[in-house]
């Protein structure tokens, strides 16, 4: 086929451009957006709190507390009243104290107090050895209270009445002082609960104990 052919055809015909190679480049801006200063300050906020609240259950969790004592038994041993020369009282009891430390460290006590006492008047005191809890553990110490031939002063009218009826209130008071070993530190700590025993006089025995702790 010949050039003039080709020229004759009904393809039209478009013309190329000149500069093959040239490109055209088309140049965007690029936009930076600024945080929002809001969220930020929330985000920051809402971290605080977090660690805040968290450093005050941790505090909680591990802030000493005073132990907790329980009467855990009492046994009459013997009662009796005597009214000649003097107006005296004969009285034992057998008592298991339970000392329970709720800390997450060891608690040292150098003794353990129990007294005994009749309508606010104190009969008599007895102490026991010290001794160590373990953290977050529990220790029973024994104590025996003896009165023999201890004057009644005070409500002498009473007694003869509640030994008459065959039931005397007794009041008990177990006191106890520790240090709880933190570290390097020493935290004095005290508990003390408090018990009224009514003995039976007629056949030696307790016939009902309230105890709360003070």
């Amino acid at each position: 086929m010949s050039k003039q052919g080709l020229l004759d055809s009904s393809v039209p015909y478009i013309p190329l451009p000149q500069n093959l190679n040239q490109q055209n480049v088309i140049f965007s801006p690029v936009y930076y957006h600024r945080p929002n200063q809001t969220n930020h300050y929330l985000r920051r906020g809402v971290i605080f709190a977090g660690v805040l609240l968290l450093l005050s259950a941790t505090v909680l969790f591990f802030y000493p507390s005073d132990p907790i004592l329980k009467l855990a038994r009492i046994r009459l041993n013997h009662v009796g009243v005597n009214s000649s020369p003097k107006l005296t009282i004969d009285l034992s009891f057998s008592l298991t104290i339970s000392v329970r430390n709720r800390d997450f460290f060891s608690l040292d006590y150098e003794k353990l107090v129990v007294s005994v006492g009749y309508r606010g008047k104190e009969f008599g005191v007895v102490n026991s050895e010290g001794g160590r809890v373990r953290a977050r553990g529990r220790s029973y110490v024994n104590a025996t209270l003896d009165l023999n031939g201890f004057e009644v002063v005070h409500d002498v009218i009473y007694l003869i009445e509640d030994w008459a009826k065959g039931v005397i209130p007794f009041d008990t008071t177990t006191k106890v002082n520790g240090v709880l070993g933190l570290c390097f530190l020493k935290i004095p700590l005290k508990a003390k609960v408090a018990c009224e025993v009514s003995v039976n006089t007629r056949n030696q025995t307790i016939i009902r104990q309230d105890c709360h702790a003070q």
